[in-house]
C-alpha cells in the first residue's frame, strides 16, 4: 500500500533528524521543489513551467534566514488518509508545520496553498499567514475582482482573522497578499507606494528557491533508472546543506560550502577507504609467495615497468614484484640486523 515502500525506512529518519537537530526562526517558506529525473514510477510529475520539466515532486518547509530544510514531502499522487473535503494545499502545510506549530512563527506560502481557511487553521495554533492568493479563490470579494484598476492603488478588505491586500502593480495586473500578521496596512513614500505586506512577502518568499539552486549547484545526483536511487542522491544534497547550516551554527565559523563539501566527503569515505585496504591486504596474504609451477603473475607495483611478469612477493605489501620494481638490499655482515 505504501508506494514510498522502497526508501520510506532510510528517509523518515532523514526528516526525523532533520527535525529534531534545528531550532528555525521566525519565518518559514512553504514551497514545492521538482528534483530532476525520469526515472519510471507512479507517482512522476510533468509541470511545464520548469526548466527540467519532468521529475519527483517535494513540499519543502525552509528556514527563511539560513536556508534549512525543517521537513520535506514526497508527493505521491491522491493520499486515501486525507481526510474528504479538505484541499491538498491544506493538508500538505499543516503536515510540513506540524513540528514548529504554537511557537508564534510566520508562514510564507504562494498562490497554491494561500486560503482564508488556511489562515484560520494556522491562527488558531499561534501561526500567523503571508501569502499570495489565486485571484479565483471564492474568499476574495466581488468588489476586488475588477482588474481596471488605476496603477500603485491598494485596496484592503479586513476580516478578523486575515486582511486581503490587493495592489495593482500595473494598470491591468492586481496581486491579492493575505496576511494574519498585519492588521495595519502602511505604504512606503515613493513611487510605487507598495504596501508593507507586498515589501514583506518579496522578502520572505524566495526560503525554498534559494534552497534549491543551493542544492543544485554541488549535487552527487548523476543518471539513473531507478527512482530510489533519484530519492536517495536529492536526500545526500539535503543532507550536506543542513550539514553546512549546522557546523556554521555550532563552530562560530563562516567556511566556504564547496571547501565544507570537500572535506566532509573525505572524512565520510575515509572509513571505506581504510576497510578497503584492509581487505586488500588480507586477501593479498592469504595468496601463495609465489605461483604456482608453470604460471607466472603480473607485476603489480608497476614503478618502473609496465607489463612485466613477477614470480616474487614483496615481504611488505605482499604485491607481486618483478626485476625491475624491486628495491637493491645492501650487503650486511651476520652481526647487523
Amino acid at each position: 500500500a505504501d508506494k514510498f515502500a522502497a526508501i520510506s525506512s532510510v528517509w523518515g529518519s532523514f526528516v526525523t533528524n532533520c527535525i529534531k537537530s534545528y531550532n528555525p526562526g521566525l519565518h518559514i517558506t512553504v514551497d514545492e521543489q521538482l528534483f530532476p529525473s525520469k526515472t519510471c514510477c507512479c507517482f512522476l510529475q510533468y509541470i511545464a513551467t520548469k526548466p527540467d520539466k519532468f521529475g519527483i515532486k517535494f513540499w519543502v518547509a525552509c528556514d527563511l534566514k539560513s536556508k534549512y530544510i525543517c521537513n520535506v514531502l514526497p508527493y505521491l499522487g491522491k493520499d486515501p488518509s486525507r481526510p474528504s473535503g479538505e484541499r491538498l494545499s491544506e493538508n500538505v502545510v499543516m503536515r510540513l508545520m506540524e513540528p514548529f506549530l504554537d511557537k508564534g512563527r510566520n508562514v510564507t506560502t504562494d498562490n497554491f496553498f494561500t486560503s482564508l481557511s488556511l489562515a484560520h487553521k494556522l491562527l488558531s495554533r499561534k501561526t500567523t499567514i503571508l501569502g499570495t492568493v489565486n485571484k479565483i479563490r471564492r474568499e476574495i470579494p466581488q468588489s476586488a475582482r475588477h482588474t481596471d484598476r488605476n496603477e500603485f492603488t491598494t485596496q484592503v478588505f479586513s476580516t478578523t482573522a486575515a486582511t486581503l491586500t490587493a495592489y495593482a502593480a500595473k494598470r491591468k495586473k492586481t496581486v491579492y497578499i493575505l496576511s494574519s500578521m498585519h492588521h495595519v496596512i502602511q505604504t512606503e513614500n515613493t513611487t510605487k507606494r507598495k504596501p508593507n505586506t507586498i515589501t514583506l512577502y518579496n522578502t520572505t518568499k524566495c526560503g525554498v528557491d534559494v534552497m534549491d539552486q543551493m542544492v543544485r549547484e554541488y549535487t552527487v545526483r548523476t543518471g539513473t533508472r531507478r527512482w530510489p536511487v533519484a530519492v536517495f542522491y536529492n536526500m545526500i544534497d539535503m543532507a550536506a546543506l543542513n550539514a553546512h547550516v549546522l557546523y556554521q551554527a555550532c563552530t562560530g565559523r563562516q567556511e566556504r560550502r564547496v571547501d565544507f563539501l570537500v572535506e566532509l566527503a573525505r572524512e565520510l569515505a575515509n572509513s571505506h577507504m581504510c576497510a578497503k585496504k584492509a581487505r586488500k591486504e588480507q586477501l593479498l596474504r592469504t595468496q601463495p609467495s609465489t605461483p604456482s609451477p608453470g604460471k607466472r603473475a603480473m607485476c603489480q607495483v608497476k614503478h618502473q615497468c609496465k607489463n612485466n611478469h613477477a614470480t616474487v612477493r614483496c615481504v611488505h605489501c605482499y604485491r607481486y614484484t618483478c626485476g625491475k620494481c624491486r628495491r637493491e638490499i645492501p650487503w650486511q655482515c651476520q652481526d647487523c640486523e
